[in-house]
């Protein structure tokens, strides 16, 4: 859980904090919609990744780009998770 307090007298501050992390946490959805398309072409072009069996297979730069994108999802949901789980108390 993310804990995350402002105290302020000013209402104005705490709305347009709370409008810069909902900001936040729609350029991060839309950050993992465009990485989950790109893994979805790699799938859809060759399968399931398993590097194992593809490395060789395939271009080596395609492999590693594909590893790239699947280590960057799992990083953009976790701060997404991590924003997602902040209160706000007035």
């Amino acid at each position: 859980m993310t804990e995350f307090i402002v105290k302020t007298n000013n209402e104005w501050a705490g709305h347009k904090i709370k409008d810069v992390i909902y900001s936040e946490a729609e350029l991060l959805k839309k950050a993992i919609q465009k990485n989950e398309n790109k893994l979805k072409y790699f799938e859809k072009k060759y399968g399931h990744f398993d590097k194992d069996i593809l490395y060789g297979k395939i271009d080596d730069m395609e492999l590693i780009e594909w590893e790239g994108e699947i280590e960057t999802l799992e990083r953009l949901k976790e701060k997404l998770i991590s924003i997602e789980e902040i209160t706000f108390e007035y």
